[in-house]
Parts: C-alpha cells; sequence; structure tokens
C-alpha cells in the first residue's frame, strides 16, 4: 500500500473538519448526476455537524455547515442549499479597525473594569445595594494592590483611592473592614508559578 504524506496532499482548508471530510466534499465535486451528488452532499453535512455535537444549539448552526462546505470544495460544489451561497470576497474583506480606548487608567494595578465599576455604582439610586457594591470594589481593589505590588496594604489606602476615582462621590461606610489578605501567600503563588515556568523552559532546551 502507497504511503501518502502531508507533503503531497491538498491543503486543508478548514482543519476542524479533518482530512476526511475535505475526501469527501472533493468526491462529491466529481460526482456527475445532480440528484447523488445532493445526497451526497447532505449526507456530509450531517457528519460535519456530528462532529462538533456542542455547536448544535448555536444560532445558525446549520447556516455555517453549509457555508463551511462551499468554502472547502474551494465554491466548485453545484448542489442545492437551503442558504445563500455566500460570496467568496466577503472571505478577503479586511474587517474594520478597532476603536481602542484612549482614556488613561489612574492606576495600573486596578485596570479600566474597577473604574467602570465605580462608575456605574455612582449612577446607583439604591443607597443600601451601592453601599453593598461598593465594599465588594474596595475588597476587589485591596485583592489588586497585593496582587501587584506583593505587598500589604492598609485599608485607609484604598478608601481614598476609591473616593479619588469616583470623584468624591462614593465612600466605604464607617466602620467597615476589609478581607485580610497576606501578601506572603501571594509571593509563595507568585514564586511557585516561576518555578513551573522555569522547569518548562529547560525542559524545552533539553
Amino acid at each position: 500500500m502507497e504511503l501518502e504524506y502531508n507533503t503531497s496532499r491538498n491543503r486543508l482548508v478548514i482543519s476542524e473538519y479533518g482530512r476526511h471530510i475535505q475526501k469527501l466534499v472533493e468526491h462529491a465535486i466529481e460526482i456527475k448526476d445532480k440528484k447523488d451528488r445532493q445526497r451526497f452532499v447532505e449526507g456530509i453535512i450531517n457528519i460535519m455537524g456530528d462532529l462538533n455535537p456542542h455547536l448544535r444549539d448555536v444560532a445558525d448552526f446549520k447556516h455555517k455547515l453549509w457555508d463551511h462546505l462551499f468554502v472547502i470544495s474551494n465554491f466548485q460544489l453545484d448542489v442545492d442549499s437551503p442558504y445563500e451561497k455566500p460570496a467568496i470576497e466577503k472571505l478577503f474583506e479586511k474587517p474594520e479597525p478597532l476603536n481602542y480606548p484612549n482614556s488613561k487608567i489612574k492606576y495600573n494595578h486596578y485596570g479600566k473594569v474597577i473604574e467602570l465599576m465605580i462608575a456605574e455604582a455612582t449612577k446607583m439610586e439604591d443607597k443600601e445595594l451601592q453601599k453593598k457594591l461598593v465594599i465588594a470594589i474596595a475588597n476587589q481593589m485591596k485583592k489588586s494592590y497585593v496582587n501587584w505590588n506583593l505587598d500589604s496594604v492598609e485599608d485607609e489606602i484604598i478608601f481614598n483611592q476609591l473616593k479619588k476615582l469616583s470623584n468624591n462621590k462614593l465612600e466605604v461606610p464607617e466602620g467597615v473592614e476589609l478581607s485580610k489578605i497576606a501578601p506572603s501567600a501571594v509571593k509563595q503563588n507568585t514564586s511557585k508559578k516561576k518555578k513551573k515556568n522555569n522547569r518548562s523552559r529547560n525542559q524545552q532546551k533539553n
């Protein structure tokens, strides 16, 4: 039996379906009778669906399968699809450039998400719920601070920075103590990660 090597095979168009699906599609293109070709292709669609059962509940799942079928065939397959055949030009369209935020982050260790949470908290009308959210934000700020700096931090520093980020609109209720976060545990976890990464690098070198 003659062995097949990847270097001598056709390029795999969509790798998630594998070589066998591509070969079935290539065979379908060669089928002369249109009715036989249609039945054969519908069988391929069913197999493609069975390869991705976790996507069956995704909207337009069947539509995607038919689009992928035409792509695998390099748009050479002459069959009736229940959906509009995709245009080859669409595949080579450049996506619209993404708009990146230009606003600066006041404290890098808190990130943009904390600032957005604080902004939302300032708009809340339910004061009781607002208090609970402010405490939750302050605890997250403390955790982020310790993770970033690998050092402990006084609650008062967190309170002042939260107040500053909210433009003096939010304050942690008096008497509240934030969760205890041991910097030693953070350092220990960081040290373990570094050792693990170093071991991986050494194994790759060897």
